[in-house]
């Protein structure tokens, strides 16, 4: 029997600035369609913003925030997510705490092309189930 081999995230070419708006408007509407004032965070495959799109009334601390979820998911090939659950089962998990970069708030996912990862988009200004929402509708623009 032989072994199930891990699969492997290549990192792809960056997202241009045209889908990386594509992706924040989809993104964007999504926060409108539900009252949510958002910041909006695209980075390419090589953590490097593109897009950053601040909605009015959005906090400025999510100004930040937005592109740690970026950065983390593009730097670490998965979501923010992750990082949140594996915090929040505590344990050895904890040691999480010490890696540098891992933003541990949903809200963050990989921008994927051709089984590629070209970039990351990372909303903040809600409930990070919230920004998971938004998030996912901008990914899914891709």
């Amino acid at each position: 029997m032989s072994t199930p081999q891990p699969t492997f995230i290549s990192y792809g070419p960056p997202v241009s600035l045209d889908i990386a708006r594509r992706v924040a408007a989809a993104a964007e509407a999504e926060a409108r369609a539900n009252g949510w004032p958002m910041v909006i965070a695209v980075m390419d495959s090589a953590a490097n913003l593109v897009v950053l799109h601040k909605m009015d009334h959005a906090q400025t601390g999510s100004v930040e925030i937005a592109q740690a979820k970026a950065r983390s998911t593009v730097r670490f090939k998965r979501p923010t997510r992750v990082f949140e659950e594996a915090l929040a089962a505590g344990g050895l998990n904890l040691r999480l705490l010490a890696t540098e970069g891992a933003c541990p708030l949903e809200g963050g996912l990989p921008l994927m092309h051709e089984g590629c990862l070209v970039g990351a988009i990372g909303v903040s200004g809600m409930q990070s189930t919230q920004d998971a929402q938004v998030a996912a509708a901008g990914a899914e623009a891709l």
